[in-house]
């Protein structure tokens, strides 16, 4: 028996070893690789859970492996839930496959290291959640990035990018994504990426939430406590934790920008839910080796912190679900400011020499001519619109395609038992943009004006009432409040809704007219001096006409009104 088990360890070590030294170098594994990989640690130890907990649009699943689980998918989820628990997501853009290199290195370290348990959190990692641009494989549709030698493909099996879905949620991806988030109930989150832009000197940059945004306290466990230790830790590593480079102008010269992480995106989704949230990129100019320690050095920094300090993370993170539960009124439509802030910047001179391809200048960095000097830093964001909370929405039984993504998203609501009319606030929509070509499958909305009323409205067995005062009302509010960043409306939910259903004929109305304004005295008058005051008016029967018409009990009341209503 004793031989016996030495030889299994031995050959077990040897896999370890092979498996190691594949995964620092310049390849990554495909899918099938992936999760064979996965599988197979599963098998061998019992520390290790891999589920699969969903379809992709591809028709593969997708899984989530969990370490420091329970031994089962339901005890482990309950224990992720109740314990500090840390989600990685990864292969969301599989053409930037850092981390998933980096999680099975961590993987194969922790089990040399004799897979101690005491002191984790519950780790839980998506080994790569865009399964169809994971198969759709090249090694040149990441025409500016060093390595690996094949990765995967941007667009998911519907091209779309899967790191703007997390709201509208037109993929299978997305729910699969929203079962596994919401049963582990995460308190961090960290998004894996590789950049791109500029050429500088730093390997890691990062994006934090928006801490204008988020709740006082995790703000200050972010920015005071987590990320100052996250520097110093990486920087005794000789690996620099910079800001993400997201340009002002054409070169940092000009300075920075903090990155607005809406909750289209993977960590603006996650923040929602207060997780203290990151997205981790790499540059795309280094080499993916090193890009993979990087990231492998930051997570280990983080795994072990937030570990460390397990009832700090649960506190503060009350804390917010707290402070938000207090909220009278939703902040929304964050921009930055102009307020700047400086901040020590790594990077390389450059210059606008003549391009040899086209006779014009171009760009160029200069990489042996490296500085180190303080350039202009905006990160201050403020919110210019807010709505008053209102104690319940009410949203028309005819919304599956809505009720679905609040069901799967953790929304609590009840439905209307029969027939009534309540004295609701309508929300009317005056006017709002669309572009003139699709963003990820959808004409997005801005610029929205929204007229409040509060009116009688006759209510139909099914609708539904949904209390605002519940653990993700702030996801609630993002999605219901209709002039939101990435609210439904936003998102083409409602746009049916802001279409006229009837019109009349100018021929037959003439008569009709005359005789409105006829018993109605103020409309007669607003519109004879709109008449003076409008040329175009004035010079146009139709719109005359549609004026009067408007104005009229024979104009839809359903006009641009939303099947979402408040009551305060």
């Amino acid at each position: 028996m004793n031989n016996l088990f030495l030889s299994f360890a031995l050959v077990l070590f040897v896999q370890i070893g092979q498996s190691m030294a594949q995964w620092n170098k310049n390849s990554t594994p495909t899918y099938p690789e992936l999760i064979a990989h996965l599988e197979k640690l599963d098998d061998l130890h019992k520390e290790i859970e891999l589920y699969s907990m969903g379809p992709s649009d591809f028709g593969l699943p997708i899984y989530v492996c969990i370490v420091n689980g329970k031994g089962d998918s339901l005890s482990t989820m309950l224990k992720a839930r109740s314990e500090t628990t840390i989600l990685i997501n990864n292969g969301i853009h599989p053409g930037e496959p850092d981390g998933i290199n980096a999680c099975l290195i961590w993987l194969d370290e922790w089990i040399k290291r004799g897979k101690k348990t005491e002191g984790l959190p519950v780790i839980a990692f998506i080994p790569a959640y865009n399964v169809g641009g994971m198969m759709n494989r090249s090694s040149s549709s990441r025409a500016n990035q060093e390595g690996p030698e094949e990765y995967g493909f941007r667009g998911n099996a519907q091209n779309l990018d899967l790191n703007r879905d997390f709201i509208k949620m037109d993929s299978k991806n997305a729910f699969t994504f929203s079962k596994i988030f919401h049963a582990l109930d995460p308190d961090v989150f960290v998004d894996t990426h590789v950049s791109n832009g500029a050429d500088y000197q730093y390997t890691l940059t990062l994006i934090s939430s928006v801490k204008e945004r988020i709740a006082p306290s995790i703000s200050e466990l972010t920015y005071d406590i987590l990320l100052p230790h996250l520097c110093d830790e990486l920087g005794k590593k000789k690996t620099d934790l910079f800001p993400y480079v997201n340009l002002r102008g054409e070169t940092p010269n000009t300075g920075l920008e903090a990155f607005n992480d809406l909750p289209r995106y993977a960590m603006g989704y996650a923040a929602l839910f207060h997780s203290i949230s990151f997205t981790v990129e790499t540059h795309m100019l280094k080499p993916f080796p090193e890009r993979v320690t990087a990231t492998l050095q930051f997570l280990d920094e983080l795994i072990q912190w937030t570990g460390s300090n397990r009832s700090l993370v649960e506190d503060r993170r009350q804390k917010a679900i707290a402070h938000f539960g207090r909220s009278d009124y939703f902040k929304f439509d964050y921009q930055l400011t102009e307020k700047k802030d400086s901040v020590l910047f790594k990077g390389f001179e450059h210059s606008y020499p003549i391009s040899e391809v086209t006779g014009l200048k171009r760009l160029k960095y200069d990489r042996n001519k490296p500085y180190k000097k303080y350039i202009p830093y905006f990160n201050e964001f403020r919110s210019n619109d807010s709505v008053k909370i209102p104690k319940f929405f009410v949203v028309g039984a005819q919304c599956e395609d809505v009720i679905s993504r609040l069901s799967f998203n953790g929304i609590n609501y009840r439905r209307v038992s029969s027939d009534t009319t309540l004295s609701l606030t309508t929300n009317r929509v005056l006017s709002f943009d669309s572009p003139q070509r699709p963003y990820e499958g959808h004409f997005a909305h801005s610029k929205i004006d929204i007229e409040r009323e509060n009116v009688k409205i006759d209510l139909k067995k099914g609708d539904l009432i949904i209390p605002t005062d519940q653990k993700n009302r702030w996801f609630l509010m993002h999605v219901l409040v209709p002039e939101a960043e990435d609210s439904y409306f936003t998102w083409n939910f409602f746009d049916s809704y802001v279409q006229q259903k009837e019109y009349f004929s100018s021929y037959v109305f003439e008569d009709k007219a005359k005789e409105i304004l006829e018993n109605d005295p103020t409309l007669k008058s607003t519109f004879e001096e709109r008449k003076k005051m409008d040329q175009k008016f004035n010079a146009s029967s139709w719109e005359q006409l549609y004026y009067i018409y408007q104005h009229s009990e024979y104009f839809e009341p359903s006009w641009h009104l939303l099947p979402v209503f408040e009551l305060h």
